[in-house]
């Protein structure tokens, strides 16, 4: 049996592939998938180029906070070569199920700052991912640091005001921090990203599915010619 028209590949951006349906999840009050996070985040990588900044793709991240072997664990992370970042980010699921592709209800994000040697967890649903993000936090601590890594949650980040923008705002608060950093953010050492945070990403949240299918439109064109 072939692909119906929404599983027709539009782009092939990096290592992340595409298909329309991505594109109506972009148009309507959807929950963003896999697909659309590691694209948006793979596109930051090309915007700030600084090896001392890493995006994580989810389904690494994922595989990081659930992996059932620590050695095995060990040998995936091992190439992966996270300390060598002074900034990383990684998007959190939900999902605990590793048969479960595309699973979880509900995205958040986990920062770790070299600088701060700490964990930042940005929440937009009232601190609702706190579980799988410490979990996620446990599984990856000892192989940025020491294991002397801080945990924080950030009670302070922006909330989405529906049930379905949880990607949307981890997004918009991944290009905030990733601005941040590019634009020399250790001198605000004490506040880090945080205003930035709260007074950018409520508005740029609002605007940023457009803004992605923009993009993914004009990467389609160019590739075109």
């Amino acid at each position: 049996m072939g692909y119906s028209s929404d599983d027709d590949k539009i782009l092939s951006y990096n290592d992340v592939v595409l298909r329309r349906s991505d594109l109506d999840i972009l148009n309507g009050p959807n929950f963003l998938n896999d697909r659309v996070i590691e694209f948006y985040l793979s596109y930051l990588s090309t915007v700030h180029t600084s090896s001392a900044i890493s995006l994580i793709p989810p389904s690494i991240a994922f595989w990081i906070s659930n992996c059932p072997d620590a050695e095995s664990l060990k040998d995936f992370i091992k190439p992966l070569g996270l300390r060598d970042s002074d900034l990383l980010i990684f998007p959190v699921n939900d999902n605990t199920n590793v048969e479960l592709a595309e699973g979880g209800l509900h995205w958040t994000l986990l920062v770790y700052y070299k600088e701060a040697n700490s964990f930042f967890h940005h929440d937009s649903l009232m601190g609702l991912n706190k579980w799988s993000a410490k979990q996620l936090f446990e599984a990856v601590s000892p192989f940025v640091s020491d294991g002397d890594a801080i945990y924080r949650e950030c009670s302070d980040t922006p909330q989405q005001r529906n049930g379905y923008d949880c990607g949307v705002y981890l997004l918009a608060i991944a290009q905030v921090i990733c601005q941040w950093f590019s634009s020399g953010g250790v001198k605000n050492r004490d506040e880090l990203w945080f205003t930035d945070v709260k007074e950018t990403v409520p508005n740029l949240a609002n605007h940023l599915r457009e803004e992605i299918l923009g993009l993914i439109r004009r990467l389609i064109s160019e590739k075109s010619e």
